[in-house]
């Protein structure tokens, strides 16, 4: 369960078009807090060990047909256990409408009763990956997140390093922005991070000199978007005479943002650098190690090659 965040039971009805057969009193104030939903199969049976309330429970088929097999009496009771939990919601799927002692119960314990069209499976998996999203753990970056070759990067450094200005220079060669100045990054799986923009900045880059820019508007709608997954992580720092820096790219570099690993290659710059030729690059080569070439590698092999057959001439 998060403690953080939650999502409205109204959003999910508006997200996913579903009808509200009876609205309890505390509708509009529902939140769902787990990311998982539930069918309760057994608790129709009466078995409720280990029994989640916080869940939103969906009824399909098989659970209808169950009841259709017991007594109006009988489904009384069964109805008044399951709701006397108050669970946020009670979601009845395949379009079929909930038998009179559900809602007399619903009304009983205040419980609200939803309907969808769609099959159990269908919204069950919807909302599922919908409130895995939503819910997702996240952190707040500084730094700049750019689409570039379908690769989401994710610009890191000090304030006064270019990173807007390098954003900019590749929205004008056809990249794409997701976010300036702060970063949003939820963790949607064990391995992958999605980053957006905070809804007050988003499509807004600051210039330092001119001002904000409204992307969207000076550049078209089809330089933004809304989120993107972070593939790479670039680091710019600047030059350090004194510093040695990786010059073939065999060493492989690793930050971890909410537990998970993503590649990073750090950046120096100095005047004069392209910093967006750079970054495209650094794109195109991530890119080709996640289909398994390895420049660097396939270099460092041929210059042991060449010192073999070099030591057999002689």
């Amino acid at each position: 369960m998060s403690d953080l965040y939650s999502v409205p039971l109204t959003t999910l009805v508006d997200e996913f078009k579903l009808e509200v057969v009876y609205a309890s009193t505390d509708y509009e104030r529902i939140q769902i807090m787990v990311e998982d939903l539930a069918r309760p199969g057994l608790q129709l049976a009466g078995f409720f060990d280990h029994f989640e309330p916080a869940r939103l429970q969906v009824m399909g088929n098989v659970e209808v047909c169950y009841l259709q097999k017991l007594t109006p009496a009988e489904r009384a009771i069964t109805f008044d256990r399951l709701l006397s939990y108050k669970v946020p919601a009670l979601l009845v799927a395949r379009n079929m409408e909930p038998d009179p002692q559900c809602m007399e119960m619903a009304r009983k314990h205040d419980v609200t009763v939803l309907k969808s069209h769609e099959a159990t499976s269908t919204i069950v998996s919807a909302i599922i990956s919908y409130l895995k999203a939503a819910l997702a753990p996240r952190v707040t970056r500084h730094g700049v997140l750019m689409e570039v070759y379908g690769e989401g990067l994710l610009l890191l450094g000090e304030s006064g390093m270019g990173k807007s200005e390098a954003a900019v220079e590749l929205l004008k060669r056809g990249h794409r922005l997701i976010a300036d100045d702060a970063v949003e990054i939820r963790k949607v799986s064990s391995s992958s991070l999605v980053g957006t923009a905070p809804a007050l900045i988003r499509n807004y880059v600051e210039l330092r000199g001119i001002g904000i820019v409204n992307v969207a508007k000076l550049f078209g709608m089809g330089a933004v978007r809304t989120e993107n997954e972070i593939d790479l992580v670039i680091n710019i720092v600047p030059w350090n005479t004194q510093k040695v820096y990786d010059r073939l790219g065999l060493e492989e570099q690793y930050t971890e943002i909410l537990g998970v690993k993503i590649p990073m290659y750090t950046i120096p710059i100095t005047p004069g650098r392209n910093l967006a030729v750079i970054l495209e690059v650094a794109a195109m080569n991530n890119r080709q190690r996640k289909l398994g070439y390895n420049p660097a590698q396939e270099f460092t092999e041929q210059i042991d090659q060449y010192h073999l057959q070099k030591q057999n001439e002689e």
